[in-house]
């Protein structure tokens, strides 16, 4: 089989304007980026917004090897699938990291005859969302400290900055760095993947200009001497950042290999943020489509959650079905206990969750029969999908199955907690309920930061906790389904734009490092600029 970079270079993609007009897709609601990308005006939400929305579908799986389970290439395939089935179904996907691309994990394109193009641009630069995002974050921290270095009017508390800067390349050694201000003040801090920032987290889940400019206001940035809150607002930084956001915020439209619609938009990181793609996205996607396929990162403890609690909390969505995508690498690593397990998380928010066993190239047809019969044994519908070797043909049979289960019309969707509930409250029965642990050690930092969210009046945020993707505990060397164990939150940061408060769990890392052996190091481009070795 060829590499996925091959495969893609192989096929001859769609104009943007056919795939467009083919979605429904209006030629004055688009701002091509050459001619297979096209970012898609917020007004075709008001165009549209008296018309039925489509049923919305969420892609997940359970815990995850360190190479991922296939739950792009699976959504990508499922889409292609019920195009095949003439059907008109729209996909929504993050944009790429380059911290993983470069890194083990890969880029974010899906794989083989599953992907979406042009998927070279996907993964490098695309259409510079992750540099507009890094850009208005570091302007804000720019401006916090040129505040504090004109005599610091505001007061701000140097020892209290909870702003850091942003960057998109694992790098270890800017995780801690002292910044100079002047010769007399300096801090601690340091950076983050911009993935894992707050500016990131607040573009995604942003509605339009105005939502965006009102969430950059209620970022909490800072404290002065008299512990009151530090804003965007109160730097008066809010419309410059926005400014820098204007062209980020609109969906970015794309094409799978068999020229299905796509969305690639944002990538806020799941094992630290939030983990999905845009909110407006999947608004977009639900008034041009009867069906809309969209994936959380990780495991359905990690990302099915948080978009449940938080994304379809804050966008008012109701999805009707969820997949769970298994491999037999993760059956092997986790065990049916961690299936059962993930299949018991969907089921807590009222969705009857269907399996899609993602069949790789070296997997024995005996192998995947037995996860079919575990399947069977709990209950839940299972399919094998062959979408990476056989692109829409590989997943017909799991797009029929998401056909039927939809039918039934059982769905019953809710979220697992109401805002009134304490954050300590939300904290504890995520643990509990959605990971299973006996309860939460918080340490004397995390205590602090609760009462510190208690006197802001902060108690009616969601909760998206920060922790190891390779395990339902805060442990990454806990697989299949740990028992006996409580989650220990040594901090709790504060994303009030965002909506939400990240409790950080065990050793995460808000900025990753390379491996080893980073993919960097097969990447390159010929004398034509042709792009080679991006897996």
């Amino acid at each position: 089989m060829l590499s996925d970079i091959e495969i893609a270079q192989r096929v001859k993609p769609k104009q943007i304007t056919e795939v467009a007009k083919s979605a429904g897709i209006k030629n004055e609601e688009l701002i091509p980026y050459g001619n297979h990308i096209a970012k898609v005006s917020p007004s075709l939400l008001s165009r549209l917004k008296s018309k039925p929305d489509g049923k919305l579908i969420l892609v997940t799986s359970i815990t995850p090897t360190k190479h991922g389970e296939g739950k792009t290439s699976t959504a990508i395939g499922l889409a292609q699938a019920f195009g095949r089935l003439k059907r008109k179904a729209f996909l929504c996907l993050r944009e790429p990291s380059l911290g993983p691309m470069f890194g083990i994990k890969g880029g974010a394109c899906g794989g083989g005859y599953s992907q979406v193009i042009p998927m070279e641009d996907i993964n490098l630069h695309f259409t510079g969302d992750s540099y507009a995002v890094s850009g208005a974050n570091n302007l804000l921290c720019a401006m916090l400290d040129s505040s504090i270095y004109f005599n610091n009017k505001l007061n701000i508390d140097i020892n209290n900055i909870l702003l850091r800067r942003t960057i998109d390349i694992s790098d270890r050694t800017l995780r801690k760095i002292r910044f100079n201000i002047d010769k007399k003040v300096s801090y601690e801090s340091g950076f983050d993947i911009i993935a894992a920032s707050e500016t990131m987290a607040i573009l995604a889940l942003s509605r339009n200009i105005a939502d965006l400019q009102n969430r950059l206001s209620r970022m909490i940035v800072a404290f002065t001497k008299k512990k009151k809150p530090v804003t965007p607002k109160t730097l008066n930084a809010v419309g410059s950042m926005s400014a820098l956001l204007v062209n980020a915020i609109m969906p970015n439209l794309v094409q799978t290999i068999e020229g299905n619609p796509a969305f690639v938009h944002c990538g806020p990181f799941a094992n630290i943020a939030h983990g999905a793609n845009s909110l407006m996205s999947i608004l977009m996607g639900l008034k041009l489509a009867d069906y809309v396929i969209t994936e959380s990162g990780f495991g359905a403890d990690l990302g099915a959650e948080k978009f449940f609690n938080v994304v379809c909390r804050q966008g008012r969505l109701r999805p009707e079905l969820a997949v769970i995508v298994v491999s037999r690498r993760a059956m092997r690593l986790h065990g049916l206990p961690n299936l059962k397990k993930h299949i018991n998380i969907i089921r807590c928010f009222g969705i009857e969750p269907i399996v899609a066993i993602n069949k790789f190239p070296n997997d024995p047809p005996k192998a995947l029969k037995q996860i079919k019969a575990c399947c069977q044994e709990l209950g839940v519908e299972s399919y094998i999908s062959d979408a990476v070797a056989r692109g829409g043909c590989g997943a017909i049979e799991l797009a029929e199955g998401c056909m039927r289960q939809l039918k039934k019309g059982e769905c019953g969707f809710k979220l697992l907690y109401n805002e009134e509930l304490s954050i300590k409250g939300k904290i504890e029965l995520i643990s509990t309920r959605i990971y299973g642990g006996k309860g939460v050690n918080f340490s004397l930092q995390a205590k602090k930061d609760l009462k510190v969210i208690e006197d802001l009046g902060l108690n009616r945020l969601a909760v998206n906790i920060a922790k190891t993707q390779f395990s339902l505990s805060d442990n990454h060397l806990l697989k299949g389904r740990p028992e006996e164990w409580k989650l220990n939150i040594h901090q709790i940061r504060i994303f009030s734009g965002a909506g939400f408060i990240v409790p950080v769990c065990g050793d995460i890392l808000l900025l990753p490092g390379l491996p080893k052996k980073p993919a960097a190091c097969n990447i390159t481009a010929d004398n034509h600029g042709k792009i080679k070795g991006l897996f």
